[in-house]
């Protein structure tokens, strides 16, 4: 670290990384759990209702409109409202969205090699924790 070191990050304290807040709101959005998962199911389904997404990914009501509306917000979602009775709104990927399928494809099969040594050092980490309880 620099002595400058003040304010969250050696960048930002040094004034070298002037787009560093904008860069974090952006990672706050496409980095969650749920806007990942839902860029994929869209990415590999195409078009889909609320509530198939919904039961697809296992989430809340409240948390896949909110996250709904944030990807939307941001140029990445697609709403289609179709004035049916009972209403029909399908969600799909934009070209913004579609190109960050690439990326995501990269992490999840990071995620999917892994999990062998991710599941072994979480054992390794329970167990130490176990026995530090143990002899406290």
């Amino acid at each position: 670290m620099s002595p400058g070191y003040t304010e969250g990050t050696v960048l930002k304290a040094e004034g070298k990384c002037k787009d560093c807040s904008r860069i974090n709101e952006v990672l706050s959005r496409v980095g969650d759990r749920w806007s990942v998962l839902i860029v994929i199911s869209l990415a590999n389904y195409g078009i889909l209702r609320f509530n198939e997404l919904k039961r697809n990914l296992g989430i809340s009501q409240r948390m896949l409109s909110l996250t709904l509306r944030e990807l939307e917000r941001d140029g990445m979602v697609n709403r289609t409202y179709h004035p049916t009775i009972p209403p029909k709104v399908e969600y799909s990927l934009t070209p913004l969205g579609k190109s960050f399928r690439e990326p995501l494809k990269g992490l999840g099969q990071w995620a999917l090699n892994n999990l062998p040594a991710i599941d072994q050092a979480r054992q390794r980490y329970d167990e130490q924790e176990a026995s530090e309880r143990q002899s406290a």
